[in-house]
């Protein structure tokens, strides 16, 4: 529960990101064999944070040349005062490592640094997922569906180029925090993806994952609350993740918005996730990225079916959106709600314009839209190909069966 700020602490101290696992995690390994020997201390994190201060001054001082830095380490540090229910040190220590009034300065800077830019998508990622999420290896490994050596080289990997790279640990001044913020959110939003629609495998929804970028989107909203993206992007996941009550049935296959039992949606999601969404529009800034897709997300969770949703604003949310961040994807959205609200006809237009492009060349997302805008103006065969096709492409077991169901249907006699 504590491990992100216990390994910010001593980040903070010692400088190195890796170097402040390495010792956090020998810290703890100490802790199961004295706590149940000594008792459990007074303050088990002050107690773990003075241990894992003291495996990092050894370290220092194996290494050859570092002297100064050693001494400035272990400086006021009392003999005993790491030990379990050591009374205080009659030493004043002013260098505290538990430091109430840094802490989340900690926790911001590590969050940070897992982030930056230096590092790949994927890099970022796993290493989000464990050093700030405390999620192990074999958990990621398992919610990407790679190899366990796979993300654990990714990690390993990441500290290095961080270290290479003498990327310091700290929060960005605010001049380089738009741009860093960015990364960030962008990683988390990531991971809410793969959470929330599974690219693989045979689960159409990562729960654990899902609620993972969640909480970590919480620390990152209340960290910097002046950020209104920060706001935004916690907004969409909460407005998003409302429905996954409903979304799956008993044995976990999907079910589609228009069948969902709406009544089984998360209300206090949805309180949470306008909030969220009020303050991001209370800056004054103009709505982001993200909070234009909470923006988006609120329209459905607020209508009381599809029918009744005010699909000609999501339609104007779309049109906002792709001009703030456009994207295939963006467009592709577009031409759903533009079906909705005028008809598929209209919405065939703006995908056959993208399929001409060779945008979305290879995806599955492209063929499924296509196929139901042709199912829906009675071209059953060519509605019936494009939906094989996109059962092809799809890469998730449980969305590949509904593609399939889908084109078999269009198969049978239409009377």
């Amino acid at each position: 529960m504590e491990s992100a700020r216990i390994v910010g602490a001593l980040a903070r101290y010692t400088g190195e990101l890796a170097l402040a696992e390495d010792v956090a995690s020998e810290a703890v390994a100490e802790a199961l064999v004295s706590w149940p020997r000594d008792g459990v201390p007074r303050d088990p994190t002050a107690w773990l944070l003075a241990t894992g201060r003291r495996r990092a001054i050894d370290a220092f001082r194996r290494r050859a040349g570092r002297d100064v830095r050693y001494a400035a380490f272990a400086r006021d540090l009392g003999e005993g005062g790491a030990h379990a229910g050591a009374t205080p040190s009659d030493v004043d220590e002013p260098d505290l490592l538990w430091d109430p009034d840094r802490i989340d300065d900690d926790r911001l800077a590590l969050i940070f640094t897992s982030c930056h830019p230096v590092l790949s998508k994927e890099a970022r990622v796993a290493l989000t997922l464990r050093v700030v999420g405390g999620l192990t290896s074999e958990e990621i490994a398992r919610a990407f569906l790679v190899p366990t050596p796979t993300v654990q080289a990714r990690i390993t990997r990441a500290k290095k180029q961080l270290g290479a790279a003498r990327v310091p640990f700290e929060v960005p001044s605010a001049p380089q925090r738009p741009a860093r913020l960015g990364s960030v959110l962008n990683v988390l939003y990531v991971i809410f993806s793969e959470g929330s629609s599974a690219s693989g495998g045979g689960d159409w929804i990562r729960t654990d994952l899902a609620r993972e970028a969640i909480r970590l989107a919480r620390v990152l909203s209340r960290l910097m609350p002046e950020e209104p993206e920060a706001a935004g992007l916690l907004a969409l996941l909460e407005l998003t993740a409302a429905r996954f009550p409903a979304r799956t049935g008993p044995d976990g296959e999907p079910i589609l918005l228009a069948d969902q039992d709406r009544r089984r949606w998360d209300a206090s999601a949805i309180r949470r996730g306008r909030a969220a969404l009020a303050r991001a529009e209370a800056a004054g800034r103009g709505l982001g990225p993200y909070a234009l897709q909470a923006a988006i997300a609120e329209q459905h969770d607020v209508a009381a079916s599809v029918e009744a949703t005010d699909w000609a604003r999501i339609v104007r949310l779309y049109e906002a959106l792709g001009r703030v961040a456009p994207s295939p994807v963006v467009d592709l959205n577009r031409a759903v709600a533009v079906s909705m609200a005028s008809g598929p006809q209209a919405a065939l237009e703006v995908v056959d314009s993208l399929a001409g492009s060779g945008a979305l060349a290879g995806s599955y997302l492209l063929p499924s839209v296509r196929g139901e805008l042709l199912s829906r103006l009675g071209r059953r065969a060519e509605a019936r190909a494009e939906l094989e096709l996109a059962a092809q492409r799809c890469g998730n077991e449980r969305e590949r069966g509904v593609l399939e169901a889908k084109a078999a249907a269009l198969a049978e006699p239409s009377g």
